[in-house]
């Protein structure tokens, strides 16, 4: 039983069947018009500093944002609060570091901005690859937790039933992908950003009201109803389990913060920016958004434990996935108004459309990696019509086996597949975005390095560490495959990947790094500082 009313689980249908069809309409009336690749890639770049803002923060907080680190802070407290801080840090990384460069260097794609100083169809094909090694396992995240976080709400169990879900949402995400290109997703992004911190922020004040607005006086509740007393409040409770839980804490803090920064559903936004000063000004409303909403929900993760207690959270979802659901009902305690049951059911739509947009923005940039880097680019001269078609049929190429691989990964422990989509990000996008805008010997041998090395790395090492096997909350709890003594791979992977780019560079000799060199020089003033304009 999920605890909800009859009246709350309806009214959640009515409100979910509304958003759906309102979402597609407006992806309809917005998306692109004409056969204009820079309508359909960029929206013209026509999006206002504000909302071009709102839209990447809402790309940033994916559903496995909220539900996770939600449940993190909900159990284990002090090193929840720490990852979703890490999260801030992230996105400032990018904003300071990358955000600018690579609105200068690139024009649609990741393979854009890495292919500018090193152009081929190698570069590019290599950029789509790891694009989807990325992106794919956090969209099968977003997908097979839809299956669960529906039944939850909606109060039924069937796997037929979630699995129905799981396909039905997964063709809205397609078709939001495909009709509305950048400007239709963008919408929907700062559609869902707008109610995810309005309806959390009113739940965390009701929250704070509950307990007096006495800071102090909720986490010391939250401390005594977690069952492991202090502990709570101070670091190592997520690792306690391990045999190095602080390096596997800074293993975790780094692949967010290096990771989250360079996934490319993320730093496509850069290009929809219509100049260099308008991406800063988006970037610090994307920061400010996203620092508001983490404010939210400490304050919901860690009253959903002083409120209902740490075991009943756990009970309800080892991983702590419905902490924030579970919070935002239990605020209003036993008798529910009409007028608070409208409230949760705001709080659920905003965690529904979460999950719609995330995907749609996962899609879009996958598809448009793959019809851009790899077929566009073996044509010389192809139509821009033909362009967006393919675009689109990349969309369903991408979205129909991803909604297959989630049915059927729908009963496993998903952790596995978040950590796996930043350490590739990490391990294999951050040292190749940093060498590219950053690094004047920089080659080709060296970028191809960093990108296939870097995931390799990732994927060699993950089916070793404990969220795979070797463990009751694991993917696997019942094999023991577990030979790496972290949660992640950080520690050996993003060192890795840097190292691989190096010795690439290295390998092909002083000859070929001179001639980056100078190529580099040529355009150095373009990707720093903006200084000729992108075309």
């Amino acid at each position: 039983m999920t605890g909800f009313s009859d009246s709350a689980q309806a009214m959640s249908l009515v409100a979910f069947s509304a958003v759906a069809t309102i979402t597609l309409l407006l992806c309809v009336m917005t998306g692109p018009d004409r056969d204009d690749l820079d309508e359909f890639y960029t929206g013209y770049s026509s999006l206002s500093a504000m909302r071009n803002g709102l839209a990447i923060a809402g790309d940033y907080i994916s559903a496995a944002t909220v539900l996770g680190t939600g449940g993190v802070i909900a159990l284990c407290g002090y090193d929840g609060i720490v990852l979703a801080l890490s999260t801030v840090l992230s996105l400032m990384l990018l904003m300071f570091l990358l955000a600018e460069p690579l609105r200068n260097a690139g024009l649609f794609t990741m393979g854009d901005a890495l292919a500018r100083r090193m152009p081929g169809r190698a570069v590019r094909i290599a950029a789509c690859l790891v694009t989807l090694a990325a992106l794919l396992p956090l969209m099968l995240v977003q997908l097979a937790g839809t299956g669960q976080l529906l039944a939850f709400i909606l109060g039924f169990s069937g796997d037929s039933l979630k699995t129905g879900v799981i396909i039905g949402l997964g063709i809205l995400m397609i078709s939001y992908a495909a009709i509305g290109g950048m400007k239709g997703t963008a919408l929907i992004q700062i559609m869902k950003i707008v109610m995810l911190l309005g309806s959390g922020a009113v739940v965390a004040v009701l929250v704070m009201n509950r307990f007096d607005w006495d800071l102090a006086a909720l986490f010391d509740t939250a401390a005594r109803q977690s069952g492991v007393g202090p502990a709570y409040l101070r670091s190592g409770l997520e690792f306690a389990g391990g045999p190095y839980p602080r390096l596997d804490m800074i293993a975790s803090q780094l692949a967010v913060v290096v990771g989250g920064a360079c996934l490319p559903h993320v730093t496509m936004r850069m290009y929809t920016a219509s100049s260099a000063r308008q991406v800063r000004r988006s970037m610090s409303w994307a920061v400010s958004s996203v620092a508001v909403f983490v404010l939210i929900i400490t304050v919901v993760g860690v009253g959903a434990t002083a409120m209902m207690g740490r075991a009943v959270i756990a009970e309800a979802d080892p991983q702590g996935n419905t902490a924030y659901l579970l919070g935002s009902r239990a605020v209003f305690g036993p008798e529910v108004s009409t007028g608070e049951t409208f409230l949760f059911t705001t709080v659920t739509t905003a965690l529904f459309l979460t999950l719609l947009a995330s995907v749609a923005g996962m899609i879009l940039a996958c598809a448009n990696s793959l019809a851009h880097d790899v077929f566009a680019a073996r044509a010389r001269s192809m139509p821009a019509h033909r362009e967006i078609l393919l675009a689109r049929v990349s969309a369903l190429a991408v979205g129909v086996p991803t909604i297959f691989l989630a049915t059927l990964i729908q009963h496993r422990t998903l952790q596995p597949l978040v950590i796996l989509s930043f350490c590739v990000g990490a391990s294999a996008l951050a040292p190749a975005l940093v060498y590219s805008l950053f690094w004047r010997r920089y080659t080709r041998t060296g970028l191809l390095c960093t990108l296939i090395g870097g995931t390799l790395t990732v994927l060699l090492l993950m089916p070793g560490t404990n969220l795979v096997s070797g463990s009751p909350v694991s993917a696997f709890p019942e094999a023991d495959f577990n030979w790496l003594p972290f949660t992640t791979t950080g520690l050996v992977s993003i060192p890795a990947g840097f190292l691989f780019g190096w010795l690439g560079t290295v390998i092909s000799g002083r000859r070929k790094a001179e001639e980056q060199r100078r190529q580099y020089e040529a355009v150095e003033g373009w990707i720093l500082a903006g200084a000729v304009r992108r075309g």
